[in-house]
């Protein structure tokens, strides 16, 4: 099946490729531009949902543009968010999909960071995060990221806890022609992408498709979960010391049409033969294997021009989105045995989710008021997790109502009460008022409310305030409060049936309260230096802990916690041909209850990208990437996790306007990079002691040709 989908969409691609175009323009050159026309083109949306320049929007903000990407080497997504100041990519030990951190939030499970793509969110209502098959995400249709660090649901709602990703994919202009490449890498990694984009009559057209195969990096776990059943009952079940499975084949098709002031999006992205990571229960899983699929359309209207001092938006989105698996999902591995049971195919469980979104956003600005922009909208989402199958050779039959004692057959549990989640759904309405108040040359001032009303939990109110002062063209300052919130996931509310985690369907949502001030030099056209302070205390946080009352693991708002930090970033044209870009984030975030370090995100990051162009056509790119030490949590008597030092190379040539080479290292000097694991369960046992290693010295090589 998924290879006649791939099939088809090649074939749609190449049709593409064949059409006329015109030889598109040089593309846009670091060295040609002053770092004060390179700030020029960082227009941010995120801060307020309208355009600001980067350095006057009122929210501590990062723009990363397609050409930043490109400039990089990034393959993924997350290549590109690891240079931001303040956000750092961890892994999950399930399939190691990534965990956003922002100043320090860090979790393995909760979504602190809501996920956007073109200004709708992704998250799903399952895990609340991007789901345990994300799969990760190609970056040659992206135009740019956008990131606000710090609370963003005063404009946003749910999940904007500690900040927010918006990425923007390209339309008609960005591609502005016929683009097509290939890549090939390490692991067996191979990467095919045509991007198109023209006018037809009144209707822009962009057409992007990109496909990634990949055996993935076979980094050694020593030691699993089933390791330390091992040496407590004497068996010798364990395939660790062993490699992670990290295999996947990614296909992304996006479409964008343009028609006056209407615009229409749709997406698919499909993940296949997704590899389990460390195991769904941190024991090795050679052979599971997931897929997952994605559908989205959203059509948008925009209209600053039928009636005076009026801007009208209005969107109507649909999201589809599923996981399931493609074979038998071992949680602990063949010949393991449990209650005098031996499992002779392994513990299997077969988890699968489906789920449906659809929203309705209206939103408008008056500027007829003096000195007053007012921004007023409303909306409706409606959540429903519609499908939810589970297979078990484990746990209660439900047609015989007693334990499974027959280790080869696997039952299937859904539509049953004994499934591991049960079909759930949520509908919430939000209303909001913006208003940016323009008090003088010098000084703006940013108001905003947003109400939101869920039907499982109930309401929340959460407000922000940004002043900002610009004395001059060369300095602005920032004073801004927010409050934000993030909803409790289905998993935490109504897993009444996972055999490790309970739901808790008496959850509140998390709340996070943040103060942060902001300060911008430019020295000349081509030196720029940023200093953000911040500090947050965060109430409610979900955790699973143990119920005295029931000897279970359950959900509960048990975790308060409060961070302070900084950073500071710089940009300089060293001269016509040499651009830095550094910056470095310090936090220390404690847990309030225990007076002691939240742990698993570090202290101390730092980044530096130097780009370098020696001669015509001929760029070098070294990017330096450090993650200081990361404490454990509070009850963890593992030492610290070591940091580590990345160096990454790109040289690309542009052979000429149409042809480009470009050959790329990844942890240049192979060092050895860690993600901290999971911390002791109720009994004190870690289950991979030794955490999650990462990708050794990776190379890529790619070419790219335009039409």
């Amino acid at each position: 099946m998924m290879k006649n989908l791939i099939t088809r969409l090649l074939s749609v691609a190449l049709m593409a490729m064949s059409i006329n175009t015109a030889l598109a323009e040089d593309d846009f050159d670091y060295a040609e531009l002053s770092l004060e026309e390179l700030l020029e083109v960082r227009i941010v949306t995120i801060a307020t949902g309208t355009a600001q320049k980067i350095t006057e929007a009122a929210a501590v903000t990062t723009v990363i543009t397609a050409n930043d990407i490109e400039a990089m080497g990034a393959t993924d997504l997350d290549d590109v968010l690891e240079s931001v100041p303040g956000l750092h990519v961890a892994r999950n030990s399930v399939t190691y999909s990534p965990i956003y951190t922002i100043r320090g939030i860090y979790s393995e499970y909760n979504p602190e960071v809501l996920v956007l793509v073109n200004g709708l969110p992704i998250n799903t209502i399952q895990t609340g995060n991007r789901g345990p098959v994300w799969g990760g995400m190609p970056i040659k249709s992206i135009s740019r990221i956008e990131v606000i660090r710090g609370p963003g649901s005063a404009v946003y709602g749910a999940d904007a806890f500690s900040g927010v990703i918006n990425i923007i994919t390209k339309r008609k202009d960005d591609i502005d022609g016929t683009e097509a490449g290939v890549r090939a890498g390490s692991f067996n990694t191979k990467d095919v992408w045509v991007l198109h984009g023209k006018q037809y009559g009144d209707v822009d057209v962009a057409v992007m498709l990109e496909y990634h195969d990949t055996d993935g990096h076979d980094s050694t776990v020593q030691e699993d979960a089933q390791t330390q059943f091992d040496h407590a009952f004497g068996t010798n079940a364990s395939l660790a010391s062993g490699p992670v499975s990290m295999s996947r084949q990614n296909v992304d098709a996006r479409l964008d049409l343009g028609y006056k002031d209407w615009n229409f999006k749709a997406g698919f992205q499909g993940r296949y033969d997704v590899g389990t990571g460390t195991g769904l229960a941190q024991a090795l899983d050679s052979v599971g294997r997931y897929s997952s699929e994605r559908i989205n359309a959203d059509l948008n209207y925009h209209n600053d021009t039928s009636v005076e001092n009026w801007v009208f938006d209005a969107q109507l989105a649909f999201l589809d989105m599923n996981y399931k698996p493609e074979n038998d999902q071992r949680l602990f591995p063949s010949g393991v045995s449990f209650g005098g049971e031996a499992y002779l195919d392994g513990y299997i469980g077969n988890p699968g989710v489906s789920e449906r979104h659809t929203r309705l956003n209206l939103s408008a600005i008056y500027k007829g008021f003096k000195n007053h922009s007012v921004r007023l909208g409303s909306g409706y989402h409606y959540a429903d997790m519609y499908k939810i199958t589970h297979e078990a050779n484990y746990g209660i039959n439900p047609y015989t109502g007693t334990p499974l004692t027959t280790t080869n057959v696997i039952v299937d549990l859904t539509d049953t009460p004994y499934a591991f989640l049960p079909e759930k759904n949520r509908n919430s309405q939000y209303a909001f008022i913006q208003d940016t108040w323009d008090i003088s040359e010098q000084w703006q001032l940013t108001t905003g409310l947003r109400y939101d009303h869920y039907s499982d939990f109930g309401n929340t109110l959460n407000p922000r305030i940004a002043l900002v002062w610009k004395p001059s063209e060369d300095w602005t300052a920032k004073l801004l409060y927010g409050r934000a919130f993030r909803a409790p996931s289905f998993l935490e509310l109504y897993a009444i049936n996972n055999p490790v985690n309970s739901g808790n369907p008496n959850l509140k949502p998390e709340k996070n309260e943040t103060y942060e001030f902001a300060v911008a030099y430019k020295a000349s056209d081509d030196f720029q230096l940023g200093v953000n302070l911040f500090y947050y205390l965060a109430e409610d946080a979900v955790d699973f802990v143990l119920n005295p009352t029931s000897d279970k693991i359950i959900a509960q708002n048990e975790r308060r916690q409060k961070g302070t930090g900084g950073e500071l970033e710089l940009q300089q044209k060293l001269s016509d041909k040499l651009l830095l870009v550094a910056n470095y984030a310090y936090q220390d975030v404690k847990d309030r209850k225990n007076n002691a370090s939240m742990g698993n995100a570090p202290n101390h990051q730092a980044y530096l990208r130097l780009d370098w162009f020696p001669m015509n056509k001929l760029h070098l790119d070294t990017q330096i990437n450090w993650v200081g030490n990361r404490k454990r949590i509070y009850n963890d008597t593992r030492d610290e996790l070591d940091g580590y030092t990345t160096v990454d190379l790109l040289v690309d040539y542009k052979v000429n306007n149409n042809w480009k080479l470009a050959f790329s290292v990844r942890n240049l000097f192979d060092a050895d990079r860690f993600e901290p694991s999971l911390g002791p369960d109720t009994s004190g046992i870690v289950s991979i002691p030794y955490d999650l290693p990462l990708a050794s010295r990776t190379y890529y090589l790619e070419t790219s040709h335009r039409f």
